[in-house]
């Protein structure tokens, strides 16, 4: 597979929402696409491991990384300027790290590949909110750093998103309009 740049001649923007469980992500994302009028790629991760019928396991982990981009791919064509990734290959990084003390060959061969203009990480200062697939209540902030040092270690343009509601949502904002005059000075 071969390394592709950032902008597609359409110069679409990657935006990825990044994190632990229970931050907001899936909701921030979608505030987000409808903000812009685009569309966003949901999290494959939830939908495979629900139909599994068995506890999942290590050999899921690349099948979701890899479903996780073909949606990421059907999505890129239908966007507008913009696109937003409710996840991304980092999130499967840490999660096999964590349970299986290794990531999948897959996700470490395609982690530098597919990057994103912009990473926002989702604080842990909302609560925690049960849910059958969430796995790690007492773990948020454990898992927060290790995502910064992630991120920190790539030089990935990432922010943090925190505080509550539409303050967290206009945090969202205001980092990826940064983002859009960046681009545009550019």
């Amino acid at each position: 597979m071969e390394k592709r740049s950032q902008k597609t001649s359409a110069g679409l923007i990657r935006i990825a929402i990044t994190g632990p469980e229970s931050t907001g992500k899936s909701q921030l994302t979608e505030q987000l696409a409808a903000h812009y009028k685009t569309v966003f790629v949901p999290e494959f991760a939830r939908d495979y491991v629900e139909s599994l019928g068995r506890e999942y396991n290590f050999e899921d982990l690349e099948l979701i990384a890899k479903g996780q981009i073909r949606m990421q791919k059907a999505a890129e064509k239908k966007a507008g300027r913009l696109l937003f990734c409710d996840t991304e290959l980092t999130v499967i990084k840490i999660w096999g790290e964590h349970k299986y003390n290794k990531c999948p060959a897959w996700v470490s061969e395609n982690l530098s590949k597919y990057t994103y203009d912009l990473y926002l990480l989702c604080n842990v200062d909302l609560p925690w909110e049960f849910d059958p697939l969430r796995e790690h209540p007492r773990l948020r902030t454990y898992f927060f750093d290790w995502y910064q040092r992630e991120l920190t270690s790539r030089n990935a343009n990432f922010a943090v998103v925190e505080g509550t509601g539409i303050a967290r949502f206009q945090k969202a904002l205001g980092f990826i309009e940064e983002q859009l005059q960046k681009k545009a000075g550019t």
